[in-house]
């Protein structure tokens, strides 16, 4: 189980981008909101969706949940 944050400003493409909370990218993020503690990224994106429609998982942390 992990902890899962979504970027509240969205990424030039529109995606708010969904991290774990040892991301080195969520380090950098300013707004982020918390989205609780999951088993996988995928729903942890499902979560984030209800709040922003365009989520997406992060390259790096979130990978399996990442789409282009």
């Amino acid at each position: 189980m992990k902890l899962y944050y979504v970027n509240k400003k969205a990424q030039p493409n529109g995606d708010h981008e969904v991290h774990t909370s040892d991301c080195n990218f969520l380090k950098i993020v300013d707004n982020k909101l918390y989205l609780g503690l999951f088993a996988t990224c995928n729903k942890a994106v499902e979560e984030a969706k209800k709040t922003y429609k365009q989520s997406n998982g992060c390259y790096y942390c979130c990978n399996e949940c990442h789409t282009k």
